[in-house]
């Protein structure tokens, strides 16, 4: 991800990507959502799960459970990146801080479990998961170094130093 400036110089675009429109709204997308789900586990969601039976209700408290992990763990990323956009710290500050956030961590348990849950628990893991599937593939793309680039200058350089090596015999 990245584009020559006029004068030739390489522009890492992943070094400007805190500072578009597109993270403004992934930030705000996962703050809702961490604010969304604190309020589902504290109200409705209690109440819902007092109603469970002793299986399902175990389940609940588990995938709550991995649910705000999950959700802390994105939490986490999106603020560093935060600090990136307000000039609080560099990419590579936050690269080498964001080896504490683990944005593997806490899975969802198999499908047939979930299915079990009230439906507003399911909508919140399965919105988490989505948003964690795009802040991985964005760390991936911010995070990984450039790629060496040498110059190869002009292809047909070795062309022409061969015509004209032949037209001089």
């Amino acid at each position: 991800m990245e584009r020559l400036q006029a004068d030739g110089a390489l522009v890492q675009l992943s070094e400007r990507f805190t500072n578009s429109a597109a993270f403004s709204v992934l930030f705000r997308e996962g703050m809702d959502l961490v604010e969304e789900t604190a309020a589902y586990l504290d109200g409705a969601g209690r109440t819902e799960a007092k109603a469970l039976d002793r299986a399902v209700s175990l389940t609940y408290a588990t995938e709550s459970m991995r649910l705000t992990t999950r959700l802390m763990q994105l939490a986490s990323w999106l603020l560093l990146h935060r600090a990136v956009k307000e000039g609080e710290m560099t990419l590579s500050q936050a690269n080498r801080e964001k080896t504490k956030v683990k944005l593997t961590a806490a899975d969802p348990g198999p499908a047939d479990t979930i299915e079990k849950l009230p439906s507003q628990l399911q909508d919140l893991i399965h919105r988490s998961m989505s948003l964690q599937t795009r802040v991985r593939r964005l760390d991936t793309t911010i995070h990984t170094p450039p790629a060496e680039h040498v110059p190869i200058g002009n292809p047909l350089v070795p062309h022409l130093n061969a015509l004209k090596a032949a037209f001089e015999r």
